[in-house]
């Protein structure tokens, strides 16, 4: 822990041109970040693909006067997309995923045993609140209400209180952000899709900017396995990205023709690469009688799903994917 803090408190912050961060032409609107990235930024992917909804989140980074909550299926990139443009600012982010079960002081931290004396360690809430940072907190709403507007004055910018900690107070440090992700909009889940989702306290989430974020466009991701799986024709790729957003379909309940039943899987961009990856590491199956296409989406996607939802994927696969293509 010693280590952690002396890394962090060394971070020095800096005025960044938005610009030349996000686009690579200097635009003269400043965004702040830091100088050098910690073991805590997270990794830049140089091959990611910013979409649309990636408009918001910087003109957030900007000028964050309010947390950010960020909502859309599963899949979409909500949690890739905060990370990335964090990266490009150096900033360290603090990660947290919610569960039911999650409270107040494990996000803020716990007594613990050093060299024989008690000791307190900071959890992510207070080392992004006291050194400057981005707190991350994935799936807020499954947490339970009560527990989320425990949040309510760290929302409001108030200081953060440690009674285990001798009463520590940290104020908010001006290089702290907060930032929520979630599959709904806090308003539970009326698709019946995600389990475990709760209605949030209405006062807890008029503390946020609401962000949605949906799927990249087919033209986004056709252009990123351009990227990524060179080697494919490209137009096995485009048929990857319109079996993807059928998927998409079906899990979102919006389908229509004979394909109409909801199913339980969804294609996240993430999968879509791993599919068109498998797809090439599998070529060699054609000369042996086997589609690559439709053997590698079991493993990227399939094998996830039911077996009556892995008839439905295989029936969509034959409608898009003609045999003498995947040869």
């Amino acid at each position: 822990m010693t280590n952690t803090i002396e890394e962090i408190e060394k971070l020095s912050p800096a005025e960044l041109d938005a610009g030349l961060i996000f686009s690579g032409k200097a635009s003269g609107r400043m965004v702040q970040g830091f100088e050098s990235a910690s073991s805590f930024t997270p990794r830049l992917d140089a091959e990611y693909l910013f979409h649309e909804s990636s408009r918001d989140v910087v003109v957030w980074f900007m000028d964050s006067s309010d947390p950010i909550y960020l909502f859309g299926p599963s899949g979409s990139g909500k949690t890739s997309l905060i990370k990335q443009l964090a990266a490009k600012l150096n900033y360290p982010v603090f990660e947290i995923t919610g569960h039911s079960r999650l409270e107040f002081p494990e996000m803020v931290g716990h007594l613990t045993v050093e060299e024989g004396s008690m000791e307190f360690q900071y959890g992510p809430l207070a080392l992004a609140m006291k050194y400057g940072g981005l707190l991350l907190l994935n799936e807020i709403d499954i947490i339970d209400p009560a527990t989320a507007a425990g949040l309510n004055g760290i929302l409001d910018g108030e200081p953060l209180c440690i009674s285990e900690n001798a009463g520590e107070i940290i104020h908010p440090h001006p290089m702290f952000r907060f930032a929520a992700t979630a599959n709904s909009n806090g308003a539970a889940d009326e698709t019946g899709l995600y389990q475990g989702v709760n209605r949030q306290n209405i006062a807890f989430m008029d503390r946020f900017w609401l962000c949605e974020i949906g799927y990249p466009t087919p033209e986004a991701e056709t252009e990123l396995l351009s990227r990524k799986a060179k080697s494919l024709p490209e137009n096995i790729r485009k048929k990857m990205v319109e079996y993807a957003n059928s998927v998409r379909k079906l899990f979102m309940g919006e389908a229509t023709g004979n394909l109409t039943d909801t199913i339980e899987v969804t294609f996240s961009t993430r999968t879509l690469i791993r599919w068109a990856d498998l797809t090439v590491r599998f070529q060699p199956l054609a000369r042996q009688g086997i589609q690559p296409v439709t053997y590698a989406l079991d493993r990227a996607l399939g094998y996830r799903a039911s077996r009556e939802t892995r008839t439905v994927l295989h029936e969509l696969a034959q409608r898009i994917f003609p045999m003498e293509e995947d040869k």
